[in-house]
This record gives structure tokens, C-alpha cells and sequence, in this order.
């Protein structure tokens, strides 16, 4: 969020006379004089002071809003503090009662039988909501054909009739999950204010199987806690969560007892499923969840099953839970698959005469010095995937290596990743070389040939790719605040 109201600034001089600090300033003045002495300026940002207590919310009943704030102490010659000097977060109290006068209507009817506009006429004022900046005081006279502008609104009040945002100083501001107005911070696909999708993970899988006779069929469990629930596919038959849809308590939802339900919202298991279908074959189902319990994912098959695609977001510790309970059913359970189509083995090689001596393979020449600051940065922010991973296991194919990997924690994804996947390095010594079972941090990128065929992770000859330490975790998540944009 951008500053709302310039910060305040103190200086710090040798005339302060605060006791306790009195010597601690006396140092910091005669520090600054023999910098500004020898021609030397104050490198670094200033201090913040500690935030003030939250004010009181601006309004008695219903949504305002609270504000706290700090003051920038700094040196002659030291930058600005960074960050802002005001916060604003929204404040939710109990509905004003019926009939109470709205904020916007109360601030106009203060002006009522007032002179204005230089004129000694006065005039009702009632809310104009069609003026250009709807942070403004806009009021009609009532009776009238013209509008008049008080100045800003006070903080807190609606933008306009049923909009989520409030104006603070003059701006109209929505809170981010945070409850913090402007901060813009979004949930994640876990469910954790401003997260970075590292506390869940993704479960992406397509059931194929194909029943020997027309009924129902079991899918999936889609278990408590997932987030993000799709499933479709395309196909007259109807399906479990995209059709057979069973809560908890042994009812059908959806397209039960070989009746097919009508598209629209449906509730089960604390959230709310939307149910569409085409004119076409195709149908969908989505759910934001979290799910408060298991659900099953069936399908009421009607002609061969083409295949019906399904995925969540699951909380890392309910991933094993949820795997032992589909092995317990004794349904098929997929592992997640290579984002690359694995390429042909080479033809066996022609038998070389006896005679012919053998040449010894040249050992893997030294990788390239990786380390460094800038080294960080450039793959970090050019990168697709950053992540810690568990090295399971290597092999050399072509002119590549593959390395499989278990995510542990991701700091970086511009999609989807599972649990645990594939890894490419380009040649038969790549660097840095990966050594098996142990942990690294890594930068990679996506990439996807031109007819779709392949689509990989890469690590990139020379790239980041690091042993896993808490101060390698420190780094990296400082420099993730420092990529452009």
C-alpha cells in the first residue's frame, strides 16, 4: 500500500535530552559530524519507531475502519525509512440497527439549512453517488438539479451503496485478507493469508478405469480439508463428484439413486459445489472448500469411461492419511507421473572388436563457480519454480539427466506442482551435480516443447541449485523481496 499521509521525520541531534538516551545520541551526533567531516554520507534506510496502538473504529456499528502509526528516526544524509508511516485495517462491529442513518446520508445532512456556495439559500443535502471520485462528499440539493462537494468523506465510509470498500484518505481502499485496507493480500491456495501455496499440496490425477456394467463406479475420496476441487470430463455418463456426489452421512448430493440432478449450487461438507452441464457431453463440478469431511467421487457410468479428470489442494499433513485410506479401499493410487514423455531408450550400440582397446570415459570437468549474491537474484527472479526438494534418485538418458525429487517446501511456483516430480539437467554431467538424499534449494524453470509433447522442469547448466541450511533459507527469502516488479 502506497503512503496515505507523509511519515513523520525526527532528527536526531546533540540538543535531545532524553535522559536514558542522552549518551547514545551524543555518539550518533559526534558520528554524523566526522562523516559529514570527511565528506562521507550516511549510507542505509532510518528506523521506524514501534507502531502506536490501533485508534478506536470510526464508526459505532457496522463496517469502519482503525488506524495505528510510526515515525522514521534518521541521520542527516540516511534515506527514508522504507515502508509506510500509516496503516489502516477495517473494523467489523454489529449491524447498526434498523432504520439508522447510513454514514454518507449523516455527513450530508450536516450541511443542511447552511449557506453555501457564497449565497445566503440553504438547501437539504442528500448523497450523489454519479460524481467522478466517490470518495468526495458529493451531496444533491434536494429539489435541484446540481450537486455540491464538501471535500473528502470522513475515513471509513462506504464507496458506494453495497461496494466492499471504504475511503481512507480520500481513497477508496478493499482489505486483503490481512484485514489491512490496501495491502492487497490474497490467500493462497492453501487457505493462509498472503502463503506461498508451501503448506498444502497439489493432488492432480485422472481416473481411467473402466467398468464392466452400466452403475455406479468409485472414483476418488475427496478428503476433509481439500480446497480448490474441479472435476470434469466429457462423456454422457454422470459423475460421482461431478454427478454421484455422497456426503458424509451416506446421502447422495448429486445425481443419486440413477436420478440426474439439475445444474446450480449444492452444499456438502461445509461448502458450496457448483454443478454445471453442457448441451454437450461435458460436465463440471467446483468447490472453493475447505471440505469438513470426506466426500466420495463416484460415476454412474453409462458407455466407456474416456477418462475423468480431478483435482485439490490438500494440507500436507492430511496427504499420507489420505493416501492410506484410498490404498485401505483398495483403489488404484497414482503416483504423480513425469511432466515429460519419457523418450525412447538408444538402439544398443554395434559390439566393438575385441581387438579395439577401450577408451576410458573423461571425468566430469568442474562446474562453474555458481556463487554469489547476483547469482542468487538472476535465477531467482527468472526463474518459473523455486523450491526445496529431496533428491530420491538420478538417471542418465540421451543427453539429459533426470533427477527425482520430493517437494518439501516451495517459495516460488507460477503453477501447480505435486508432490513429487521430475527434475531435468541438461547433459551426462550436469551442474551442479545433485547429490541423492540429500536437500536443495533450487530455481527452475518450465518448459514445454512447441507440439506439447514434453513439458518439464529445467535446471539450467550453472543454475541455482544449492544444499538446503537455514541461512540458505534466510537468503533466498530476502531475495525474494528484491525481483523487480
Amino acid at each position: 500500500m502506497g503512503k496515505l499521509r507523509p511519515g513523520r521525520v525526527e532528527w536526531l541531534a546533540s540538543g535531545h535530552t532524553e535522559r536514558p538516551h542522552l549518551f547514545q545520541n551524543l555518539l550518533l551526533f559526534l558520528w554524523a559530524l566526522l562523516n559529514c567531516g570527511l565528506g562521507v554520507s550516511a549510507q542505509g534506510p532510518g528506523e521506524w519507531t514501534p507502531w502506536v496502538s490501533w485508534t478506536r473504529c470510526s464508526s459505532s456499528c457496522g463496517r469502519g475502519v482503525s488506524v495505528r502509526s510510526r515515525r522514521c528516526l534518521r541521520l542527516p544524509g540516511e534515506e527514508p525509512c522504507w515502508g509506510d508511516s500509516h496503516e489502516y485495517r477495517l473494523c467489523q462491529l454489529p449491524d447498526c440497527p434498523p432504520g439508522a442513518v447510513p454514514f454518507r446520508d449523516l455527513q450530508c445532512a450536516l450541511y443542511n439549512g447552511r449557506p453555501v456556495l457564497g449565497t445566503q439559500k440553504t438547501y437539504q443535502w442528500v448523497p450523489f453517488h454519479g460524481a467522478p471520485n466517490q470518495c468526495d462528499l458529493n451531496c444533491l440539493a434536494e429539489g435541484h438539479a446540481f450537486y455540491h462537494s464538501f471535500g473528502r468523506v470522513l475515513d471509513g465510509t462506504a464507496c458506494s451503496p453495497g461496494a466492499q470498500g471504504v475511503c481512507v484518505a480520500g481513497r477508496c481502499l478493499s482489505a486483503g485478507c490481512d484485514g489491512l485496507l490496501g495491502s492487497g493480500a490474497l490467500e493462497d491456495r492453501c487457505g493462509r493469508c498472503g502463503g506461498a501455496n508451501d503448506s498444502c499440496l497439489f493432488v492432480q490425477r485422472v481416473f481411467r478405469d473402466a467398468g464392466a456394467f452400466a452403475g455406479y463406479w468409485n472414483v476418488t475420496l475427496i478428503p476433509e480439508g481439500a480446497r480448490h476441487i474441479r472435476v470434469e470430463h466429457r462423456s454422457r455418463n454422470h459423475l460421482g463428484i461431478l454427478g454421484s456426489l455422497m456426503g458424509g452421512d451416506g446421502r447422495y448430493v448429486l445425481n443419486g439413486h440413477w436420478v440426474v440432478s439439475p445444474p446450480g449450487t449444492y452444499e456438502a461438507a461445509g461448502t458450496h459445489v457448483v454443478y454445471t452441464r453442457d448441451t454437450g457431453p461435458q460436465e463440471t463440478l467446483q468447490a472453493a472448500g475447505p471440505t469438513s469431511h470426506d466426500l466420495l467421487l463416484q460415476v454412474l457410468l453409462q458407455e466407456p469411461n474416456p477418462g475423468i479428470e480431478f483435482e485439490f489442494w490438500l494440507p500436507r499433513e492430511r496427504y499420507s492419511p489420505f493416501q492410506a485410506r484410498v490404498q485401505a479401499l483398495g483403489w488404484p493410487l497414482r503416483q504423480p507421473q513425469p511432466r515429460g514423455v519419457e523418450p525412447q531408450p538408444p538402439a544398443a550400440p554395434a559390439v566393438t572388436p575385441a581387438q579395439t582397446p577401450t577408451l576410458a570415459p573423461d571425468p566430469c570437468p568442474p562446474c562453474p563457480d555458481t556463487r554469489g549474491r547476483a547469482h542468487r537474484l538472476l535465477h531467482y527472479c527468472g526463474s518459473d519454480f523455486v523450491f526445496q526438494a529431496r533428491v530420491l534418485g538420478h538417471h542418465h538418458q540421451a543427453q539429459e539427466t533426470r533427477y527425482e525429487v520430493r517437494i518439501q517446501l516451495v517459495y516460488k511456483n507460477r503453477s501447480p506442482l505435486r508432490a513429487r516430480e521430475y527434475v531435468w539437467a541438461p547433459g551426462h554431467c550436469p551442474c551442479p551435480m545433485l547429490a541423492p538424499h540429500r536437500d536443495y534449494l533450487m530455481a527452475v524453470q518450465r518448459l514445454v516443447s512447441p507440439d506439447g509433447t514434453q513439458d518439464q522442469l529445467l535446471l539450467p547448466h550453472a543454475g541455482y541449485a544449492r544444499p538446503w541450511s537455514p541461512a540458505e533459507d534466510s537468503r533466498i527469502r530476502l531475495t525474494a523481496r528484491r525481483c523487480p516488479g
